[in-house]
């Protein structure tokens, strides 16, 4: 693997662990259980393993941003995950920092009209 990769490799996954999360957030204003989650995650794209997600899920209802309830109508139990009304507070507040940040971003890496050069040697 050449050096780059490995630079790329382990960038990609500090950027995946937080988007991550906002993308779990994004899913759950309508109660899902954690497979229907990975499922409709990765039917938009973004995969997640769910030894990723459940631990990712008790964090956050931990801290107060889910809610959860136990469905044992079915053959097998499912835990139902929804935001609280804090959750979804923070998820409003994520989803604006998110549109400056990627604003400012998409500023900072698209082409200046400086003909390409980005070393500042040229």
């Amino acid at each position: 693997m050449s050096k780059a990769k490995e630079h790329l490799d382990k960038i990609m996954l500090e950027l995946r662990r937080g988007t991550i999360t906002i993308g779990v957030l994004s899913q759950l204003k309508e109660p899902q259980y954690g497979y229907s989650l990975v499922k409709v995650l990765e039917e938009k794209g973004v995969n997640v393993e769910p030894g990723t997600l459940y631990p990712l899920l008790r964090r956050l209802e931990k801290q107060g941003l889910l809610v959860s309830k136990w469905d044992t109508d079915e053959t097998r139990p499912r835990k139902y995950y929804l935001l609280s009304p804090l959750g979804e507070e923070v998820f409003d507040l994520v989803c604006k920092e998110w549109k400056e940040m990627t604003e400012v971003m998409e500023k900072l890496i698209s082409p200046r009209g400086d003909g390409g050069k980005t070393d500042g040697f040229d």
